[in-house]
C-alpha cells in the first residue's frame, strides 16, 4: 500500500478522480435499492470519487479505471457497487452485479465474462439456470492487467424461509461450487430487539466477554438497514444509509489510511446528499473480540 499522503500516481489527476452528479442521476445503496437523496445533488460528487480516489491512493493501474469504462459501457452508469475493503494493512476491492429478475436477468454473469474479455479470461463455469440475483468479483491489479484469470465468483440466491429478508452466497470456481454466507437484512428502527437476538445467536460472538455495542455500535445505530451475517470463519454486521459524518466516523474507528478519511473529510459537503454503507467482520479470538476485515461501499 501507498505511505499515507494525498500524492498519487504520475497517470492519476484530481479530473480523473472527481466525477460529478448530474440533474438525471440515480441513487443507490450497496443492495442497489434506490434512495431519495438527503440534500441538493446537482453538482455535487459521485459516490464513483470514492473508489477512484480509492484506487489512485493505492496505486492501482490505469486498466483498473479501463475496467471500471468497460463494465459501465456494458452494465449501464450506477448500476454496479464497489467495496473498498481493509484487511489488516491491504486495501482491495470488491464489485457487485445485481439483477432482481434472477432468471429473466440482463445483467448476467455471462454478459460480465464477455464484457471483460480484453483485460483477463474467466473460466468458472457458468448455469444461468440458477436463480442467482446477484454475484461478485473480487479485483485486483493482477485481474486488470490479464496476469490473472477470473477464477472465483461469489453468486448470491434468496434464502427462501426465512422471516426476514435473506440471501445465500455461494463460492463458483473451475472444480466445485461451495456455500460461503448467509445474510440477514433487519430494519435498523423496527426489528432492533430481533438484530440483537441475531447477533448473540452465534458461535463467533460471547456477550459473556463482549459486549454488544462492540459489534452494532452506536453511533451507527440510526442507519436505514442492519445485516447480520454467519460466514464461515466469522461473522459480520453491515450499517446501511449511512450520512458522511458516520462514514468518516467508520473510516477513522477502522484505522483506515489518513488520506482516505481526510479526502472524505475535506469533500464532506459535496459529498452530503449521498448514504453510504460500511461493514465488519469480526469474531471471538480467546476471551477478546477482534475485527478482521472492514469495508465501504457506493456506485458506479
Amino acid at each position: 500500500m501507498r505511505p499515507e499522503t494525498d500524492s498519487y500516481p504520475k497517470q492519476a489527476t484530481m479530473a480523473d478522480i472527481l466525477e460529478y452528479t448530474s440533474a438525471n442521476d440515480t441513487f443507490s445503496d450497496f443492495c442497489l435499492w434506490e434512495y431519495t437523496p438527503t440534500a441538493p445533488f446537482e453538482g455535487k460528487l459521485r459516490s464513483a470519487t470514492l473508489l477512484f480516489h480509492s484506487l489512485a491512493f493505492t496505486g492501482a493501474n490505469q486498466s483498473t479505471r479501463d475496467l471500471i469504462a468497460a463494465i459501465r459501457g456494458g452494465f449501464g452508469v450506477s448500476n454496479t457497487v464497489w467495496g473498498v475493503k481493509k484487511l489488516g494493512n491491504r486495501i482491495n476491492w470488491e464489485f457487485y452485479f445485481y439483477d432482481y429478475r434472477r432468471r429473466q436477468r440482463e445483467r448476467s454473469i455471462t454478459k460480465f465474462v464477455q464484457t471483460v474479455r480484453p483485460f483477463t479470461d474467466c473460466k468458472v463455469p457458468v448455469n444461468e439456470n440458477l436463480p442467482y440475483f446477484m454475484f461478485s468479483i473480487d479485483i485486483d491489479d493482477q485481474i486488470t492487467s490479464g496476469t490473472r484469470d477470473v477464477d472465483e465468483i461469489h453468486m448470491y440466491i434468496g434464502n427462501t424461509g426465512s422471516t426476514v429478508s435473506s440471501g445465500i452466497s455461494y463460492s463458483l470456481t473451475r472444480d466445485a461450487s461451495r456455500l460461503e454466507n448467509f445474510y440477514y437484512f433487519f430494519d435498523a428502527r423496527s426489528q432492533w430487539e430481533q438484530i440483537v437476538s441475531k447477533a448473540r445467536c452465534s458461535a463467533c460472538f460471547d456477550d459473556t466477554q463482549a459486549s454488544i455495542e462492540q459489534i452494532l455500535w452506536p453511533e451507527l445505530r440510526d442507519c436505514a438497514v442492519i445485516v447480520v451475517a454467519n460466514k464461515q470463519y466469522n461473522d459480520s454486521v453491515y450499517f446501511s444509509r449511512i450520512n458522511v459524518d458516520q462514514l468518516l466516523f467508520f473510516l477513522r474507528r477502522m484505522d483506515y489510511p489518513d488520506a482516505i478519511w481526510r479526502f472524505v473529510e475535506r469533500h464532506k459537503r459535496e459529498l452530503n446528499h449521498l448514504l453510504f454503507d460500511v461493514g465488519i467482520d469480526y469474531r471471538m479470538e480467546g476471551d477478546r473480540l477482534v475485527i478482521l476485515k472492514s469495508g465501504y461501499y457506493g456506485i458506479f
